[in-house]
């Protein structure tokens, strides 16, 4: 059946894949086991919507599934049962009454309660202009009470406001009125208790609620699963991975940050205590380039998702140090007495090799038919080619979406399903893969440098010989344009940083 799916106007890219992925967990797709690719579902945009629209029709095949992805996903504000829709209310009221009786008539029956809402995208409307539309849907038989807190049926009447209006949408040749019964709707407190701002324990990397709950989705994140993650950090990740019910379990190379934290009460477990949920099976002090399980055990994890280390907030490192990975010194063995409070020597850990050994990891210790879903920077060139991601012959990538950082460069959220079994032959032609991409690929990722690359300015001039003023530059500037809309007028700001400063210049309106 075909229901109108209704997002939240963020995170384009983001939207179809969640719901997609939690299509496969509610069991949307009962063949699924037979093939490698994972099904897909049928989609479809209201007449003359644009693809970024966040009005979409996608079938499903039964009401439960649904209303259990949209109870669950972050970015569908509501799921409905459309009864009409029109391009004027005239439409809409030929268009309601010509659905079938029998689909109506069971939530329009005396005893049941009911509550109608009016919304709209791209205008606001006022309550007593709210009012008048509720009155003019007279023409449905309602015979329930009304009840504005917790009803049994809700229904939606949602206006589209046409082209001339700046709603922030591409064209929309003409306004579109949409009237039908909520099947089900995400619940929005779940941002607010997990923000950021009220969590214990935070580092510079910590991913914010909503991109950790949309990355638990796209695991399949649900209880009797385990779910690792080689890159933990302060556990931001496995929060919302948790808050699903799955097993949690993490590592990092510092072990300051998996141990210690900042105190007793003020660490990774006090982010899971805070919350209720359930503690990490493990944590971990363990390297992604040396990991730490032995050769015999592999397929135990349910799901692998992270964020690998990038080098624009904080660099990867290794296990070995400059000294030891040159042969400048041997290999040693740190005294027991000293092993509680030493700290391993690290070295840089470029971001190809970084992500070639995630692959590896997960080729091995994921399950038939497991994700790894995972974050991968790309640099936002009008002049490079095709973007090339990383691959292996156990793994499909099924999804990718990207979320702009800055006008330098974004993100974009890997989901690969494990399809094929690891041997001894696929490591090796793994090996190959990574080698091929890594002398295909920009030379900013081959040395693991996007910190550079994102930071350097843009229009940036060579100091005139003898002018020594120039060369003690303390730090290097960053420089963005980011557009703001105001209106119906465009402000354009630019970003940038000066040694410790942080500054803004605002530039003329643009009125066009």
């Amino acid at each position: 059946m075909w229901y109108l799916c209704v997002f939240y106007h963020r995170l384009l890219d983001y939207r179809k894949p969640e719901v997609e992925s939690l299509a496969h967990l509610f069991g949307a797709f009962e063949d699924e086991q037979n093939g490698d690719v994972p099904s897909q579902l049928q989609w479809k945009l209201p007449i003359h919507h644009h693809p970024d629209s966040p009005f979409h029709f996608v079938n499903l095949p039964s009401e439960q599934v649904a209303r259990s992805i949209a109870n669950r996903s972050i970015l569908v504000k509501g799921m409905y049962e459309l009864w009409g829709e029109g391009g004027s209310y005239e439409e809409l009221k030929d268009s309601v009454l010509s659905y079938p009786d029998e689909r109506k008539l069971p939530y329009l029956e005396a005893g049941s309660t009911f509550k109608i809402t009016v919304d709209s995208f791209g205008k606001v409307m006022s309550l007593n202009e709210q009012k008048e539309l509720i009155q003019g849907l007279a023409y449905i038989p309602f015979k329930g009470q009304v009840k504005l807190k917790n009803p049994d049926h809700n229904f939606w009447l949602i206006e589209i406001d046409n082209y001339g209006r700046n709603n922030g949408l591409p064209p929309i040749v003409q306004r579109r009125i949409f009237f039908g019964r909520e099947v089900g709707g995400a619940d929005r407190k779940l941002i607010p208790t997990y923000q950021l701002k009220s969590r214990t324990y935070l580092g510079p990397t910590a991913m914010d609620a909503e991109m950790a709950f949309l990355m638990a989705n796209q695991a399949l994140a649900t209880s009797g699963k385990l779910i690792y993650d080689p890159f933990v950090g302060t556990g931001s990740i496995l929060v919302g991975a948790a808050h699903f019910g799955a097993l949690t379990m993490g590592a990092d190379i510092d072990i300051r940050v998996v141990r210690d934290g900042r105190g007793p009460n003020c660490n990774v477990w006090s982010n899971f205590e805070q919350y209720g949920l359930p503690m990490p099976v493990g944590l971990l002090r363990a390297d992604n380039n040396r990991p730490p399980w032995r050769s015999g055990l592999k397929e135990i994890f349910d799901a692998i998702i992270c964020d690998p280390p990038y080098g624009v907030r904080a660099g990867g490192r290794k296990s070995g140090g400059r000294k030891l990975l040159k042969g400048a010194v041997e290999p040693y063995v740190v005294p027991d007495d000293k092993r509680t409070d030493h700290i391993p020597s690290t070295a840089p850990y470029s971001l190809v090799e970084c992500v070639h050994d995630l692959l590896d990891l997960a080729a091995k210790m994921l399950a038939m038919r497991g994700r790894l879903v995972f974050f991968y920077p790309v640099l936002r060139d009008d002049d490079c080619a095709e973007t090339h991601f990383p691959e292996h012959p156990c793994f499909k990538l099924i999804s990718s979406s990207e979320q702009i950082l800055s006008s330098r460069y974004s993100r974009v959220l890997l989901t690969m399903v494990k399809v094929g079994a690891y041997t001894k032959e696929i490591a090796e032609a793994a090996r190959l893969k990574h080698l091929e991409f890594r002398e295909n690929h920009v030379k900013w990722l081959q040395d693991g440098n996007l910190h550079s690359a994102v930071f350097s300015p843009i229009d940036a001039q060579l100091p005139e010989a003898g002018d020594s003023k120039f060369i003690k530059d303390p730090k290097p500037k960053y420089r963005g344009n980011y557009y703001v809309g105001l209106g119906h007028s465009t402000v354009k700001i630019k970003v940038g940083i000066f040694g410790d400063s942080f500054f803004f210049l605002v530039g003329g309106l643009d009125n066009s």
